[in-house]
């Protein structure tokens, strides 16, 4: 089934059980960390979409969106930075990220707008698994009102506004691109192999971790 490019609820075809929640909150700095490095990379993957705008010139809406998530994305930074630093913690130099890995992967570079509305989708599947697990967070930290940390819920139920606000985002600009038919089979496509990818990652305290086998 083709899913619907201006469907605003998450189509993800893979549902993180609310086990996956409570297992990377026992890890806060490290999660926090591998949080903050997440929003570097989503600004500076903004920016460097920003100078692959489509030919022949570059349209003052796609100036606007790129720009508009790279300031989002350094300001979450410097939130989730803020509150490792308050809490003990510090932002590593190194970091890695084998889900985004796995993803960049099915880019098919060298072919004009394809790769760049690959490398949209890709963007927006980020964002919206991001978006899903913000949601969980907040609620798992919700869940009990006397250790509850209100810190990190108000935190994660911001973020799922912004995030998903980027998902639809992307997925809008793509449609400018190709017609929308075209981008909706390589978008019911991706979001097959972002099930399996997510599915298959390690477990640990990311935002895009696997769920923990008991």
């Amino acid at each position: 089934m083709v899913v619907r490019m201006s469907d605003a609820k998450l189509p993800l075809r893979f549902q993180t059980p609310a086990t996956w929640a409570p297992a990377v909150l026992a890890e806060k700095l490290a999660l926090l960390n591998d949080h903050a490095h997440l929003e570097k990379k989503a600004a500076t993957n903004a920016l460097e979409l920003l100078n692959r705008w489509p030919e022949p010139n570059p349209p003052e809406n796609w100036v606007t969106a790129m720009t508009a998530v790279a300031r989002d994305e350094v300001e979450h930074l410097a939130i989730v930075t803020r509150i490792l630093a308050r809490r003990g913690g510090r932002l590593t130099k190194q970091h890695t990220n084998p889900y985004a890995a796995d993803l960049h992967r099915l880019v098919r570079k060298g072919r004009g707008p394809e790769e760049l509305i690959d490398r949209l989708m890709i963007s927006a599947l980020i964002e919206a698994r991001s978006c899903e697990r913000f949601l969980l967070l907040g609620e798992a930290i919700t869940a009990d009102e006397q250790t509850g940390d209100k810190e990190l819920q108000k935190l994660y139920r911001g973020l799922w506004a912004s995030e998903h606000g980027h998902y639809l985002t992307f997925i809008q600009l793509a449609e400018q691109i190709l017609p929308e038919a075209v981008v909706a089979r390589r978008w019911d496509e991706m979001l097959d192999t972002e099930a399996k990818l997510i599915a298959a990652q390690p477990p640990g305290p990311r935002i895009h971790s696997s769920v923990p086998t008991v």
